[in-house]
């Protein structure tokens, strides 16, 4: 393959804002190494991301026990040209791993509120054994 048939792979397109975002809509009890593990990013890009998405109005979080669970609040786009659009549609196109092997999303699960995510996780896993 010569090179101006090569496909290019230094963009996408969703940012790591977008990425965060929906892998948290998917799995509100996520935890930042997770969330690094599954986008491809680095802990520490990730808590700047969680904290920019915060700041911004897009999503709160509790501590509940020795986990994080974040609640989503939803807004609008932020560039001009999409400022007047939700981005709730958005993010329920990403709400589940898509159905063909989407392998960096296997293991998200979302916990019913109220209960403990290790329990859930913990029950899963000796049902799966």
């Amino acid at each position: 393959m010569d090179e101006a048939s090569a496909p290019r792979t230094t963009w996408t397109f969703l940012t790591s804002h977008a990425r965060v975002l929906t892998a948290i809509a998917r799995d509100p009890w996520v935890r930042v190494r997770e969330l690094a593990t599954r986008l491809g990013l680095t802990e520490r890009t990730v808590q700047a991301v969680v904290s920019d998405l915060e700041s911004a109005g897009y999503l709160t979080h509790t501590r509940e026990g020795r986990r994080n669970r974040y609640h989503l609040i939803g807004g609008r786009f932020r560039h001009p040209a999409d400022e007047h659009r939700d981005i709730a549609p958005l993010l329920e196109i990403f709400e589940t791993p898509a159905s063909d092997g989407d392998q960096g999303n296997a293991t998200a699960q979302t916990v019913p509120e109220g209960r403990n995510p290790d329990a859930a996780r913990s029950h899963d896993e000796s049902r799966n054994a």
